[in-house]
């Protein structure tokens, strides 16, 4: 069996993850204490028992949910098993690409949290609040929902297609007015649905460039590495190993769109069988199933999966 691993982004979050790793395995407490001591603040007890709503903003998920699939890479490189020896390639989605990166040895698990933190804080900053909004369009396809949003940008309004999850499943992000006459745009296409998603930013679009240009300095000081497995980048859908080119990629994905869709096509071109997803939630295993039905996925959260996952290889 070939795999990869993929590590979540952001809506994965919810409060109680991570913490029964941390109740069962030292190592995966001293990930959360690293990550805590890197970014000044207590992010472990926010993740385990804190406000919902706290959690979910930017500048907590995004190093949260890092924190969380790290906790796991090391157990498993505790108990033997290193990602290169579990895995061919890895992926992640949005932020998750950080993880991934981190994972494969690319960025420190300290630099990785404190480039997350500045990134959700940066994003935040780079539109004023409520001018911007973000929406899933459900049932059109990629190739339909770029015309709409095309269609939708007029008088200057920013609209653009932000994640090519699935099939059937894009997200669009822009200027409030542009996404909302994007939705009635993509209904009268034959969209089933087009829901508004409860973010405080609309990422991945160009209305992200002053957040893109926070990235590009906060960047230029971090030490990359060439990661011990390839790693498939939401800019490119394709392998890459190159440290400068994974730094300028980082930058680029700031507004750039994640190509999810393409990126599990191009694992499944890989011969990749089976995708394991590392951290909070299935939302990953959930979108390559809609993708490649023949790809079996597999989700580790907690010391159960930790075990079952173990007793496979």
């Amino acid at each position: 069996m070939t795999r990869a691993v993929l590590f979540p982004g952001q809506g994965s979050q919810y409060v109680g993850m991570g913490k029964s790793l941390a109740e069962v395995y030292p190592v995966a407490r001293a990930v959360f204490e690293e990550v805590n001591d890197a970014l000044g603040q207590n992010l472990s007890r926010l993740m385990f028992e804190g406000d919902e709503a706290e959690l979910r903003l930017t500048e907590n998920a995004q190093p949260a949910l890092m924190a969380a699939s790290m906790a796991v890479v090391r157990v498993l490189a505790d108990g033997g098993v290193a990602i290169s020896d579990c895995a061919s390639h890895v992926a992640g989605h949005s932020l998750g690409e950080y993880s991934a990166l981190c994972a494969a040895g690319a960025l420190s698990l300290t630099d990785a949290a404190r480039l997350l933190k500045h990134r959700g804080q940066a994003m935040q900053r780079a539109v004023p609040l409520n001018e911007g909004a973000m929406a899933a369009i459900l049932g059109l396809e990629i190739d339909v929902v770029e015309e709409v949003v095309k269609e939708a940008a007029t008088d200057g309004q920013v609209c653009a297609c932000a994640n090519d999850n699935a099939p059937g499943q894009v997200v669009i992000s822009g200027h409030t007015a542009a996404v909302e006459a994007a939705i009635a745009l993509a209904k009268e296409r034959g969209a089933k649905r087009g829901l508004l998603l409860p973010v405080s930013a609309p990422f991945h679009c160009s209305l992200m460039a002053p957040a893109a240009d926070e990235m590009r300095e906060a960047l230029k000081t971090a030490s990359i590495a060439s990661p011990v497995v390839p790693v498939i980048t939401n800019i490119t859908a394709a392998p890459e190993t190159d440290p400068e080119a994974l730094r300028r990629l980082l930058v680029e994905q700031v507004t750039g769109r994640v190509r999810w869709r393409e990126t599990v096509l191009v694992f499944s071109g890989l011969g990749i069988d089976q995708m394991v997803e590392l951290g909070a939630g299935k939302v990953l295993s959930g979108l390559v199933k809609r993708i490649d039905r023949s790809i079996a996925t597999t989700n580790i959260q907690d010391p159960a999966d930790l075990d079952a996952f173990i007793a496979t290889l």
